[in-house]
């Protein structure tokens, strides 16, 4: 009977649109929750609190919902024919592509919901829907579940959708037979390591948060660290590098899902048209998006940085982001700092900060004026 229940669910969840369907039991391997304590240990998670804080219900799905018995991990598809195949040029940005739609927590729990009330209509007992916002190990039940492995980059990694699936779960009361577990087969493989442009990977199946890009641009509060902004280029919101280069992408396909498809205007945005979004603009320029919840102020330090790396600077990138020196952010005036620095004439650097230096009162804004002014005496510090 319990192969029977697990069979019907699997069905109409492909049904209903879902593209990887399985089933783990509602525990983790003890290794799981050896390296979730070994990476919150070691400070890997930086400004990522909350997953220290819920480290004991994230570790065991029992502790996060004690009537668990089995869970159903769902993927959906949001493949790109090939993320990296056009890079926008130094006057864009570049957003990943998993936020290039809509936010796809949306779609994925208002599709979990419908799943669940089916299942919930025809099998008694409890169940609950998490997607990412919950303190939920996905990776390594998506693992557990057969859907993918760990790979070397902490991402998971399908045989059939290759690097681009999101997840969510449905935790059953009800007891299932698991699927079998996905092995490993990242063999000697080390492309996705090798291609992060800022070195975020220890050792292969580690990864310090605190060098990687995605997290720089879209968790992280504070200025990014000046001995990473030159490297994270043009990319605005998110990096897919470690994502696109792994071979096992040669069998993904392109999503179907019509939510997930980039919107024109976060495909390669204008640098210096973003640069002006006050927080109105910015709201409605990315309403529904994943981009709208890190804010207009860390949004714009992001562009900032990249206006800061432009090969060739403009004339109209250096009046961003001297426009810029006036925000009211002290995050934004800071990365406007460092990029007039980087792309704008000495002598107008000099008279930019001989205007706004002494009227600023933020420490850290100061600071940026004075590493631009004593670049030598300001290079070893943070």
């Amino acid at each position: 009977m319990s192969a029977e229940i697990r069979e019907a669910i699997r069905a109409q969840a492909l049904t209903m649109g879902f593209d990887a369907v399985g089933f783990a039991e509602a525990r983790l391997a003890e290794a799981a929750r050896t390296d979730l304590a070994e990476y919150i240990g070691r400070g890997y998670h930086g400004d990522m609190g909350w997953l220290a804080h819920t480290a004991e219900r994230r570790g065991d799905p029992r502790a996060l919902w004690s009537e668990a018995r089995s869970v159903v991990v769902l993927g959906l598809n949001y493949g790109d024919d090939d993320p990296l195949a056009a890079e926008p040029d130094g006057e864009s940005g570049v957003i990943s592509v998993y936020a290039r739609g809509q936010d796809y927590h949306d779609t994925i729990k208002k599709r979990l919901k419908a799943l669940a009330r089916w299942v919930a209509e025809r099998w008694p007992g409890e169940l609950k829907v998490f997607v990412d916002t919950a303190p939920v190990m996905e990776k390594p039940l998506a693992q557990q579940a057969g859907i993918g492995w760990q790979g070397k980059h902490t991402n998971l990694v399908s045989r059939g959708f290759g690097s681009w699936l999101f997840l969510g779960e449905i935790y059953l009361s009800l007891e299932l037979e698991p699927d079998l577990r996905e092995e490993d087969h990242c063999g000697g493989c080390r492309r996705c390591l090798d291609a992060c442009p800022t070195d975020a990977f220890p050792a292969p199946y580690k990864l310090d948060a605190r060098r990687c890009i995605s997290y720089l641009t879209i968790e992280h509060k504070g200025p990014i660290p000046h001995e990473l902004r030159p490297l994270i280029g043009n990319r605005i919101f998110g990096c897919d590098d470690c994502l696109a280069v792994c071979p096992w992408n040669k069998f993904a396909q392109a999503g179907h899902e019509p939510a997930f498809l980039p919107r024109v205007e976060l495909t390669a945005p204008r640098l210096a048209e973003l640069a002006r979004l006050d927080d109105a603009g910015f709201r409605a320029m990315f309403a529904g998006t994943s981009v709208k919840r890190t804010g207009r102020n860390r949004f714009l330090r992001n562009v900032l940085t990249a206006i800061g790396n432009a090969p060739e600077p403009t004339p109209e990138l250096v009046a961003t982001a001297r426009h810029c020196l006036d925000d009211a952010s002290p995050l934004v005036r800071g990365a406007a700092v460092w990029a007039l620095g980087r792309i704008a004439e000495p002598r107008l650097a000099a008279a930019a900060a001989e205007a706004c230096l002494p009227g600023e009162s933020d420490t850290d804004v100061r600071t940026e004026w004075l590493r631009l002014l004593a670049p030598v005496e300001y290079s070893r510090a943070p």
